[in-house]
């Protein structure tokens, strides 16, 4: 079963990105971790980005912040290399960004200088198989233009980080190994995960709601939602399944519900406007995108068990502030968020 797991993790995570490519990419891996009680967190982000008709342009990217709500400090750390210094295996799950390291595994590099230099040692584990947001069938058809998936939910991460001249020892922070690529980001969407609830600490969620622009017209809302929970995956996330769930979010507060004949899933995740970091995403097509992004959000599930149209059991899953929040949006104004920009 190990090595079944870890044979999907490999496949899950080769690199889609084709060198020379002329037409516009991003690929991105990222890890992610919360401290077991605590509200810290860290994310650590290696990223490819060729922009459109011009791939001698491409680069490789580290993204590293690490999230302290004890103290309302988070330190952002980000670095551009030539991708002559990079490399993503296309055969299995290997990433270098210059002198940063991501395998199967393990997780080890530097990026920023000063007060906001970030530093990270890290080996990760986990024997959970990848979770898939979106049908399996599109992650190799062209639409959507931008896939995401979780190589390892449910990973524990140990060793050490230091960011703004400070080490912190990471023993056991539980959190995820994710991949996500695409020829242009999703136009506007918010993106949550909880690896362990606090009072059901195996749980995992991952859940979206996107929009996508049509010329001058706006898709419907699409909510994709798994749950694994008490050993079942909840998987609502067809595309017929997705545009029937109800979602509606704003900078820091998110609801979405979605269901089927057996199950209801309704949830809340929300963070305080201190615990966001403005982000800037370049998109390969032009253009850029700001990105909304804490890793200490708080995230309420409920979720209800039917049988012939009855509700039959309620279960409600908490955490405070261990979910991950994003949104993805085109407005460059920081003044309705107050966000500034960081990286």
């Amino acid at each position: 079963m190990e090595n079944d797991v870890a044979g999907a993790r490999d496949r899950a995570n080769r690199a889609r990105y084709r060198p020379g490519q002329p037409g516009g990419f991003y690929e991105s891996f990222f890890q992610r971790a919360n401290h077991p009680t605590r509200p810290l967190a860290l994310w650590i982000r290696y990223t490819l980005f060729s922009p459109e008709g011009r791939p001698d342009a491409a680069l490789g990217e580290l993204w590293a912040i690490v999230f302290d709500g004890e103290t309302g400090r988070h330190v952002v750390a980000k670095e551009e290399l030539p991708i002559a210094r990079c490399a993503f295996d296309r055969e299995g799950f290997s990433v270098a960004v210059g002198d940063a390291r991501l395998s199967r595994g393990r997780l080890a590099g530097a990026a920023g200088a000063g007060e906001d230099a970030v530093a990270w040692d890290l080996s990760f584990e986990g024997d959970e198989p990848p979770l898939f947001l979106l049908s399996p069938a599109l992650y190799e058809a062209p639409l959507p233009r931008a896939k995401s998936l979780v190589g390892a939910p449910m990973a524990v991460y140990r060793g050490a980080i230091r960011a703004g001249g400070r080490e912190i020892a990471v023993d056991g922070w539980v959190g995820s190994q994710n991949h996500n690529w695409g020829t242009r980001h999703t136009d506007h969407y918010a993106w949550g995960q909880v690896a362990g609830f606090d009072d059901h600490p195996g749980s995992f969620l991952e859940v979206a709601s996107a929009r996508l622009r049509v010329g001058s017209l706006w898709t419907p809302l699409l909510t994709p939602l798994v749950l694994r929970h008490r050993g079942e995956e909840i998987a609502l996330r067809s595309l017929a399944q997705s545009a029937r769930a109800a979602a509606s979010f704003r900078c820091f507060d998110w609801r979405f519900r979605s269901a089927n004949a057996g199950v209801e899933v309704e949830g809340r995740i929300s963070a305080r406007p201190e615990d966001v970091v403005g982000l800037r995403y370049a998109n390969p097509p032009g253009g850029e995108k700001h990105c909304l992004n804490t890793k200490l959000a708080r995230c309420e599930l409920t979720l209800r068990r039917k049988r012939f149209g009855r509700v039959i059991g309620v279960e409600t899953l908490v955490t405070a502030h261990r979910a991950a929040f994003e949104i993805l949006t085109d407005d460059h104004d920081a003044r309705p968020h107050g966000v500034p920009i960081r990286a």
